[in-house]
């Protein structure tokens, strides 16, 4: 370790007094990222330690070292971790570490003195293995273990096998209450865990039991000379929704010998027809409209509401996508995006006269289909940020909470799962006024998705310069300009993919602010020549990936004809979706376009940035270019002014 930095570290320290109120230095990040990194490699440095002792991570730093050695830690040890941090996230984090260690060496006694009430299922049965092992399986044990038992219809840990085994050696698992949890497996669609449970039912019973749990992993004749049971009719539905999800047209073609003999009830009837038209209409295929048209409307819900509006639109069938959206609940119907389309389709249909009062009810929304409403309207934008007002004194008090203190620290050095567990711990004291103070904390230290996460409800999501920052400012309008994009476009990119957090890395690998993939980022790179790219660890440097993620924003513009509604979705999604969209409906207009894409994920992102891009025209410019002139890629509309209505 760097003996300057150290000492560096030693003098700041000393000037700062107590570190856990202290404002911790670049260097003394550095020093404890990578003390944690030596910890659970094993490469403890004991003068690193000890200049490290005062630092408000230090408990991180030692729970890094011991879980190291967790199924060797001696107990003293362990409990003196656990009194020195009593109260604090790192002591209940080391705790279920510590304990799952006490359950592999099966040290019953030890586990039982220290364990606390938790929700996984895996230390609850640990502690009864624990309890029976130290002669406590009293009635209470036996309660318990059946109520686990009862819990899920998924697989449970390892852990709960031996009390299972308990369990039924003592009576404890009667043929009813294997039956409950075989029921359960198959509302789950869980064959695996049926049969596990089916074992230690008598001969018949087991028989049968196995026979339902192959149905529904496949389905099979046989099961047509089920008894006629409410068991049996159940596990078919079961096991017909499964098919019909991975097969909508066997389902179909099966359903109908399954309703004569076992006598399916219409509503058993109208889940498996649910799933056959929810998985044909999710790719638009040919017998959506008939398949959507055979579900009993009291089996709809929100999902296929919205599913037969857009197989309407998709066709063209105005009339249709108009009686769907008004078959909706009113709640549905109610939001901007219906009452936007009812009005579009009212158009469509030649009702004009009745559009303009569902826009006005729609352009009272800050959402992408208010916006277009407004825009219908020629009317200023409805936006009514909020000023809370609250003190600097209090929100002074909130910066200084232990927790929250811990939590930026740990957010500083990419430990974001720990992080997240100190926030949480700071948030379960803070009252509402509180917490708004400290998403305002976090934003200050760079923590920007504590604000989509921790704010809740209406007046709070007014919090818009919280709830969309601007950060790197500079390379955002240099990237724009250098490749004729809005910048305010960039930063609604950057605002959907990552929050402005630069070390950004999704399961799919992409990384950095605009969430980059290496491949594409390497080829970006090379087609625009940027010097200095060292490869994909490149993209967490936040000017590179604004200038790789803005220019392959550029191509994708050009590639799709400048059009940017296109562009986004070829973004979030790839070229062969988007093609595919592109080619089953070429001439529609974009509102309509984007509301059939068929991935959700796309669909909502491609309406989000837009909306998004409106707001940062607003944060940027005070005002912004409307957004049915930026969805088709005209850059010099009118600009909107912004409004909040009384």
């Amino acid at each position: 370790m760097n003996r300057y930095l150290l000492l560096s570290l030693g003098l700041v320290l000393a000037a700062t007094g107590t570190a856990s109120h202290a404002r911790t230095t670049d260097a003394q990040r550095t020093l404890m990222r990578t003390a944690i990194g030596d910890a659970e490699r094993g490469q403890v440095d004991a003068g690193t330690r000890a200049a490290l002792r005062d630092h408000p991570l230090y408990g991180w730093l030692e729970y890094s070292s011991l879980r190291r050695t967790i199924d060797t830690l001696g107990t003293s040890q362990a409990q003196d971790f656990l009194k020195r941090y009593q109260g604090q996230a790192v002591a209940e984090t080391f705790r279920a570490t510590w304990l799952a260690a006490l359950a592999r060496r099966q040290d019953w006694p030890t586990l039982l003195a220290n364990y606390t009430t938790s929700t996984d299922p895996g230390l609850r049965c640990a502690v009864l293995n624990a309890r029976h092992a130290t002669g406590k399986a009293d009635a209470q044990w036996t309660s318990e273990a059946q109520a686990l038992w009862r819990s899920a219809g998924k697989s449970l840990p390892d852990a709960c096998d031996p009390v299972f085994a308990v369990l039924a050696s003592r009576g404890g698992l009667s043929p009813a209450l294997r039956w409950e949890r075989i029921e359960a497996a198959a509302d789950a669609q869980q064959p695996g865990v049926m049969r596990a449970a089916a074992r230690g039912l008598p001969a018949a019973e087991l028989a049968q039991a196995n026979d339902y749990a192959a149905f529904v992993d496949t389905p099979d004749a046989r099961a047509l000379s089920w008894p006629k049971t409410e068991r049996s009719r159940r596990i078919a539905t079961d096991g017909l929704e499964k098919l019909a999800k991975a097969d909508p047209d066997a389902a179909e073609q099966q359903l109908p010998q399954y309703i004569r003999a076992l006598e399916l009830t219409p509503a058993q009837q109208g889940r498996v027809r649910y799933q056959i038209a929810l998985w044909t209409v999710a790719s638009y295929l040919p017998d959506s409209a008939r398949r959507l048209a055979a579900v009993p409307e009291s089996a709809y819900d929100e999902r296929l509401h919205e599913w037969r509006t857009r197989e309407a639109m998709a066709r063209g069938d105005w009339p249709a996508a108009l009686a769907a959206i008004r078959k909706m609940p009113a709640s549905q119907r109610n939001d901007s995006r219906w009452r936007w389309f009812e009005g579009r389709l009212l158009e469509k249909t030649g009702k004009s006269a009745e559009a303009n009062a569902l826009y006005r009810a729609a352009a009272s929304e800050a959402t992408f289909h208010g916006f277009l409403a407004a825009d219908t309207l020629k009317q200023p934008y409805a936006l009514c940020p909020w000023n809370p007002g609250d003190s600097a004194t209090a929100k002074a008090a909130v910066a200084r909470d232990p927790a929250l203190l811990r939590a930026i620290e740990l957010f500083k050095i990419d430990r974001t799962l720990w992080a997240a567990r100190e926030w949480a711990d700071a948030l379960s004291r803070f009252d509402d006024s509180q917490r708004r103070l400290a998403v305002e904390v976090a934003s200050d230290n760079g923590w920007f998705d504590r604000a989509v996460f921790a704010l809740k409800g209406p007046q709070e999501l007014r919090l818009y310069t919280l709830r969309f920052p601007l950060h790197h400012d500079d390379a955002i309008r240099r990237e724009a300009a250098r490749n004729a994009l809005d910048p305010a476009w960039i930063a609604a990119e950057i605002r959907a993919e990552s929050i402005f957090n630069p070390n950004a890395r999704s399961p799919a690998n992409a990384m950095g602010l605009m969430q980059v993939l290496p491949a594409t980022g390497a080829s970006v790179a090379k087609s625009i020549g940027l010097s200095g790219y060292g490869g994909a660890a490149s993209l967490y440097d936040p000017d590179t990936n604004i200038a790789i993620g803005s220019a392959y924003l550029r191509q994708l513009m050009d590639k799709y004809d400048g059009l940017p509604y296109v562009t986004i979705a070829a973004y979030n999604a790839g070229p062969t979706p988007t093609a595919r969209w592109q080619s089953q409906r070429p001439d529609f207009d974009p509102d309509f376009w984007i509301e059939t894409i068929s991935y959700k994920e796309t669909r909502e992102y491609v309406a989000r940035v837009l909306a998004f891009s409106v707001i940062y025209d607003w944060r940027l410019n005070g005002n912004a270019l409307g957004v049915s002139d930026r969805m088709r890629g005209k850059v010099e509309g009118s600009r909107k002014a912004f409004t909040c209505p009384q």
